[in-house]
């Protein structure tokens, strides 16, 4: 996949959390870096996630995978607690070794780091390289997260993050109401959702090193307007630049961790014109249990309308005897282990998505204007429902899998017009024409006059290449998600010349010309 010390082009490096979920988005960044042709993005992994994805990515995409031993055992489960035993005690090593080899080999620009893989951070730190966090899911995420010090301090959680009250209200900045149940460490049992808890405030006290987070965010997450708030640098907080939604970002290919069963596609082929309920409850935490499965399908059969759902084999035991071959016979149902999702979205038959509301799914779902039914499992899911749900009001809740609730969901999400028409406009303001326009009319990104080189000693010094900028200076666009994103670019111009990540000030104005983001 390419051979580093033959390029003399400057390299990012990328290290995404290694879970399906982060890795996409990860890819789909290096993608729109790549679409600038100015330098090389290498992504590094453990090997078991290497062996995945590699061949998969073609060397016209120009992503070069590096894998990195994890330590663990072949026949280790990789759950979030053995990989981040793994990022904790046995990757750093490793990653060290490597970056300390590229920086020798040519001129590493920068290190991207998924704040899920903070490790990575003090790698990097290390190793002088300026680091980027990266954000891969929505900011009202990361706004929670950042929280946590006064969730602690005003007692709505313990020091240990369980709860103080349950069922009480968190009254966040700029957010949907959430209840303390819906916080995204709680999962699990009490020992696992403490160490979850600990996850996150080491993630939260790595990222407090950074000076710059790209969130794969929407630029308004609140599209009325009415919420916005400036998103500025600080002592605690890196300077925050939402650059999403990079699904809308096309690349040659997805490189899935499983293999899709593409019979799925002959089978909506043969489906009406958005008849079918998809489900997909993600790759990540387990579904929804056995008991919820085995109500899920009696609920759907009994609904009488066509569905297609992914489910793992080891999920299926919660199936009713002779499920399977009965939907089969009536044509009516369709089961397979994993599914080719944005083929599937995009097919004219489907026309309602059973969801866990997980980002990359959400964006996916807009982006192909489908409407959602959520049913929201752990983690950022239970902020995503609100924002699908209240703020944006393209879904609605499902809150169990009884036949009359199942039956009652589906049939207002797909016969709701009104629906279908916000999510029609929500769609072309943030994905289409609309918002590139828009753009078009705005200063995306205004690059300081000097930027900021780190010497070996840790001193900031001016890069003498700098000289060069201003004869070359001209105003770059490439489209990412709908949008003329001259902030990407700028900083993809900036890496090619040798410098550092450069601190942008930008604003993006509403259609009242009120600032969202300052």
């Amino acid at each position: 996949m390419g051979n580093l010390k033959c390029t003399k082009k400057a390299k990012m490096i990328l290290v995404p959390y290694p879970a399906q979920g982060h890795v996409t988005p990860m890819l789909q960044l290096a993608s729109a870096f790549h679409n600038c042709g100015i330098f090389d993005t290498i992504l590094i992994t453990p090997e078991f996630i290497h062996h995945q994805i590699a061949s998969s990515i073609e060397p016209k995409d120009q992503i070069l995978c590096m894998p990195i031993p994890d330590g663990l055992d072949k026949d280790t489960p990789r759950d979030f607690f053995a990989i981040e035993m793994a990022m904790e005690k046995n990757m750093p090593v490793h990653l060290e070794a490597m970056v300390h080899k590229l920086v020798e080999d040519g001129e590493v620009v920068c290190v991207v780091v998924d704040l899920l893989a903070s490790w990575a951070i003090e790698v990097a730190n290390r190793c002088r390289v300026p680091v980027a966090g990266f954000w891969p899911v929505m900011f009202a995420t990361y706004q929670m997260i950042a929280a946590i010090p006064d969730m602690v301090r005003t007692g709505l959680v313990s020091d240990t993050g369980i709860p103080q009250h349950l069922g009480r209200i968190c009254f966040l900045p700029n957010q949907p109401m959430l209840s303390t149940e819906d916080l995204p460490w709680l999962i699990g049992t009490l020992p696992a959702r403490k160490a979850r808890f600990k996850f996150w405030t080491r993630t939260l006290d790595r990222s407090r090193t950074l000076r710059w987070l790209l969130v794969n965010s929407l630029p308004d997450e609140y599209i009325d307007g009415k919420h916005a708030q400036s998103v500025k640098s600080s002592q605690d907080h890196p300077r925050v630049f939402p650059i999403g939604p990079l699904s809308n970002h096309v690349m040659t290919k997805n490189p899935s961790f499983w293999e899709a069963d593409k019979s799925c596609l002959d089978w909506l082929d043969k489906q009406k014109s958005s008849s079918v309920v998809y489900i997909s409850f993600g790759s990540w935490v387990s579904p929804i249990g056995e008991g919820k499965v085995k109500n899920l399908a009696l609920a759907l059969e009994a609904s009488g309308r066509p569905f297609l759902w992914v489910l793992g084999s080891t999920w299926r035991e919660g199936l009713p005897i002779g499920y399977l071959e009965r939907v089969a016979i009536k044509f009516q149902g369709k089961v397979v282990s994993w599914a080719p999702q944005m083929e599937v979205l995009r097919h004219k038959a489907v026309g309602c998505y059973l969801t866990h509301c997980g980002w990359n799914s959400t964006m996916e779902a807009l982006q192909c204007q489908k409407r959602l039914l959520c049913y929201p499992v752990a983690g950022d899911q239970f902020i995503n429902n609100k924002y699908i749900v209240e703020v944006w009001k393209i879904g609605l809740q499902l809150n169990g899998f009884g036949r009359k609730d199942v039956e009652e969901g589906l049939r207002r999400v797909m016969e709701d017009t009104e629906m279908q028409n916000r999510l029609k406009r929500l769609h072309e303001r943030i994905m289409g024409d609309e918002a590139k326009s828009r753009i078009e009319s705005q200063t995306w990104a205004r690059f300081n006059n000097g930027a900021l080189w780190t010497s070996e000693g840790g001193q900031p010094r001016r890069n003498r290449r700098l000289r060069h900028l201003h004869l070359k200076t001209r105003i770059l666009r490439f489209d990412i998600c709908g949008f003329a994103l001259d902030l990407l670019l700028g900083l993809c111009l900036c890496l090619e010349i040798g410098l550092c990540l450069v601190e942008v000030d930008f604003v993006l104005v509403s259609r009242k010309d009120e600032k969202i983001w300052a």
